[in-house]
């Protein structure tokens, strides 16, 4: 049971994230995207700039940005990289990587630009 617990309060802090950036202007190309090394939890647009979005929960945001490993940030990069060959420009898109934090009660931190250091 724990297993289709945290499943669907993954897809709803997806759900939740995805609609926050829709109002923002964004369009959701895919929701977890699978890769040949992994997968990107949403896939978005506006106007020529790709973004890709990596939804980590938690209790609590310190909790939740905990969840984030060095393993998965490569997953991640290799995953987009993988991605933009689907894209007009490959890799010269133009291309960000934030990360979202969901805390247990559904508040939404977006850290744009988060894995710009990595």
């Amino acid at each position: 049971m724990s297993g289709l617990r945290s499943y669907l309060s993954g897809k709803a802090a997806e759900d939740g994230v995805a609609a926050r950036y829709a109002q923002d202007g964004y369009r959701v190309l895919c929701r977890r995207w699978r890769g040949p090394v992994g997968e990107i939890d949403l896939v978005l647009s506006r106007g020529d700039e790709i973004v890709f979005v990596e939804v980590k929960c938690g209790r609590s945001w310190s909790e939740a940005v905990t969840r984030l490993s060095q393993r998965q940030i490569g997953r991640l990069l290799a995953s987009a990289e993988a991605a933009l060959g689907f894209c007009a420009h490959g890799s010269l898109t133009e291309t960000r990587f934030d990360v979202a934090l969901v805390d247990r009660s559904g508040r939404i931190d977006v850290l744009p630009n988060a894995l710009m250091a990595a």
